[in-house]
């Protein structure tokens, strides 16, 4: 089965996530991920030790902008690779897919 039809098949199951293949920015994706949760994790010691309230929404502040720029890269990739794949395959389905997600994530 080629990256291609498991795209398909894929999306047909209702998996989107089922791609079948290495992103583009698969790496930079993980190293955000990973100072995110490094956030975080400063997060939890700043309340769990008292820390002022302005200190803790500072961090809290960077936790979402490393969030957020790691989806912008998700979604760029997705939209330069996948979404291309898929328009060339005829699969309307995945626009719906697309829009879906970026509704989600833009709440």
């Amino acid at each position: 089965m080629s990256d291609h039809d498991e795209h398909e098949h894929a999306h047909a199951l209702g998996l989107p996530h089922s791609h079948g293949h290495i992103h583009e920015n698969q790496k930079a994706v993980i190293n955000r991920l990973a100072r995110a949760i490094g956030h975080l994790s400063k997060v939890k010691r700043m309340v769990e030790e008292g820390y002022d309230c302005a200190d803790v929404l500072v961090q809290l502040a960077a936790v979402r902008s490393a969030i957020d720029n790691t989806g912008k890269v998700i979604l760029n990739d997705h939209i330069r690779h996948c979404m291309v794949d898929a328009v060339q395959a005829g699969d309307e389905s995945a626009i719906d897919d697309l829009c879906a997600a970026v509704e989600k994530f833009l709440k």
